[in-house]
């Protein structure tokens, strides 16, 4: 196992410890050159992260590759053994992890991040109690011969994670790799990448050196130095729909496996019979706007059956005017802020979209903070478009930020049609009392991750992944690590 350094007990200490290093071979490699890191909440740098070049790249890599062929030899459950510790580990750190989390990404660390480390270190643990099964089939292919299959690890694992949700996406990657015999390389999050460092480190304090390393830099230079890279077997990452496509590029001309986890346009149907309070309650959980939105499962297109509309935009008002904007720190707070300008911008000009569509009503709910110590520029209101058409950009596009579509709807053929009318297909929901409606919309719409009643977000043990152009592969699940992080061999023996 690698030698644990000190694990600091404040998040000033995390943001120098980290200084413009590395954590590679278990240990903290300088960097030649480092990038600021702001918090979004008040504009001030926090500190500097590695900037890492291709060169400081490939020596994670070269500590990965050197150490996975005797990590592989464990046995399966020794491993997984070894990353539920790791879990525990975090878990036993979780506050310290959500207070840098909190600082770096600017969402509240009582709705958002205590939860994202909790639900990070379970993700770890679930896996780590999946070793046991690693295993293939025996085929009855001659009763003369023995035939079976085997699984066994693929290599070197690249994950690439986003700042939105870091550590569990983190998680999700580096769980099922480890515990399948990979050793990883993660690039993390320019905009976000302490928690991702601190964490890291707190595992391995129980894992080999070189089995785990992570470097962080753009994406220009790290990430295209990290999927590029001969001995890189496999590439996960979640992120944009545009650097997904660039990611399976590469893969494909290298002919890797890749794993992709890209955007969405989540429709939630809510029918004539729904449950208003869960409908509301539901809208508000599922459009995360305690992330600000920030989530490619984002609840971000309600179709409210006619009868009900007047009734839920009533409820969903009142309800978004009670949540509290401000200071992620800051215990009554409910929403912190939008990660940075860049952003921000973004889901600005989507709004002035709408501002200026003939018909279109844009109600923005809370009230924004006046706090002297926290910078406006990035803090925004719940918002809530209604009379769009069904082809305008703020319904069709991605917007991720706290921006959702309310339509109302009668026909029940046109709003699966409509539901199902965008390019992207990683979630929906249905809210009804009807097992049949239920039944009938779940096999329809266009989604991998498809929920009745409900809006829940990742959960360890239910599989999770979209279709089109959402991404490839599945997460979450025992069906993630065999097929995504090892290869199946067929082995035929004939004595005779």
């Amino acid at each position: 196992m690698t030698t644990q350094n000190q694990i600091q007990t404040a998040p000033d200490e995390v943001f120098e410890t980290y200084r413009e290093v590395n954590l590679i071979d278990g240990k903290r490699v300088p960097a030649r050159a480092g990038l600021d890191v702001i918090n979004p909440a008040t504009g001030l740098v926090l500190g500097r992260a590695a900037a890492s070049d291709a060169d400081e790249t490939a020596g994670a890599i070269r500590s990965a590759k050197a150490a996975q062929t005797e990590w592989a030899s464990l046995p399966a459950r020794e491993r997984g053994k070894r990353v539920a510790a790791a879990a525990r580990a975090v878990a036993e750190h979780a506050e310290l992890i959500a207070q840098v989390l909190a600082r770096e990404t600017g969402k509240a660390i009582r709705t958002e991040c205590r939860g994202e480390v909790a639900v990070a270190a379970d993700i770890m643990e679930f896996y780590g109690g999946l070793g046991s099964e690693l295993k293939g089939q025996t085929v009855p292919y001659n009763p003369r011969m023995l035939t079976m299959t085997t699984r066994e690890p693929l290599g070197v694992v690249a994950a690439i994670v986003p700042w939105n949700v870091p550590l569990v996406l983190f998680a999700l990657k580096v769980g099922p790799a480890l515990v399948a015999g990979n050793s990883v390389v993660v690039k993390s999050s320019e905009e976000a990448p302490f928690a991702t460092f601190l964490m890291a480190e707190i595992m391995m304090a129980h894992l080999p050196a070189g089995v785990l390393n992570i470097v962080n830099g753009t994406g220009a230079i790290c990430g295209n130095a990290l999927t590029g890279h001969p001995d890189i077997a496999k590439i996960t990452f979640t992120g944009s729909e545009a650097v997904g496509e660039t990611i399976y590029k590469v893969g494909a001309a290298r002919i890797i496996p890749v794993s992709l986890e890209l955007g969405g346009k989540s429709p939630m149907i809510i029918c004539e019979d729904a449950d208003l309070d869960k409908a509301v309650a539901g809208a508000i959980s599922g459009m995360r706007f305690t992330r600000q939105g920030q989530s490619c499962t984002a609840a971000s297109r309600i179709y409210v059956h006619d009868s009900l509309i007047a009734p839920f935009m009533d409820q969903l008002g009142d309800a978004l005017n009670r949540l509290v904007i401000g200071d992620p720190l800051d215990e009554a707070t409910d929403i912190g802020t939008i990660i940075n300008a860049r952003q921000a911008d973004t889901i600005k000009a989507y709004v002035a979209g709408a501002e200026t569509t003939p018909g279109a009503k844009v109600i923005r709910f809370g009230t924004l903070p006046q706090d002297a110590g926290l910078s406006p520029d990035l803090f925004l209101q719940p918002t809530i478009l209604t009379g769009l058409p069904d082809d305008h950009p703020c319904v069709m596009e991605e917007i991720f930020g706290p921006v959702a579509v309310v339509q109302g709807w009668s026909d029940y053929e046109k709003v699966i049609s409509l539901a199902n009318s965008t390019h992207y297909g990683l979630a929906a929901s249905v809210w009804t009392r009807s097992l049949q409606t239920a039944l009938d919309s779940t096999s329809r719409l266009d989604a991998g991750y498809v929920q009745v009643n409900q809006n829940l977000t990742i959960q360890p043990n239910v599989s999770y992944g979209g279709f089109g152009r959402s991404g490839l592969g599945k997460e979450a699940s025992l069906e993630a690590m065999l097929e995504h992080f090892t290869r199946s061999k067929t082995i035929v023996m004939n004595f005779d």
